[in-house]
């Protein structure tokens, strides 16, 4: 339980199951296991009950740099959460392929990278830059679901 008790150092908890607003259904699963690979849904930031989490807007409108950078973060909780709940086990997880992370962005703003680097950060303080490095885009969408200011799908190699 390495990378949970790295969490508990930082001072970070795993979100309860994801509870989407009023109306909403999620007819998928958060983390589909094939063989050796997960393949993770998109993700946004969550409390501590699960609800979705603010702040909400487009970055570089509403949202600051700073802001999207703590929801990329949070996201990562929202995601390791979901893993957890999954493979029992956060230290299963042997490498982290690929993350693809989405800001809802207004027209102008071209720091993408800047605001997933909460997400890519986070994983790399828990798992290292051996488990933890891997391929990533940033890019910017017009519009992300319930108005959050990010998204961040992954795919992990798993032990």
């Amino acid at each position: 339980m390495i990378v949970e008790a790295k969490l508990e150092k930082l001072g970070l908890w795993l979100p309860e199951p994801i509870k989407p607003p009023a109306g909403v259904v999620l007819p998928f699963a958060m983390v589909h296991v094939k063989g050796k690979r997960g393949i993770i849904a998109g993700h946004g930031p969550q409390n501590p009950d699960g609800t979705v989490a603010g702040p909400f807007g487009k970055v570089g409108a509403e949202v600051s740099v700073e802001q999207a950078y703590m929801a990329a973060r949070s996201t990562a909780l929202s995601m390791l959460a979901n893993i957890k709940r999954e493979l029992g086990d956060l230290d299963r997880v042997a490498s982290w392929v690929r993350v693809f992370g989405m800001v809802n962005s207004a027209p102008e703003f071209d720091r993408h990278p800047s605001v997933i680097n909460g997400f890519s950060d986070l994983i790399l303080e828990l798992y290292g830059p051996e488990r933890g490095r891997h391929a990533r885009s940033a890019i910017g969408v017009a519009a992300l679901p319930f108005r959050i200011c990010v998204e961040v799908e992954a795919e992990v190699e798993i032990e």
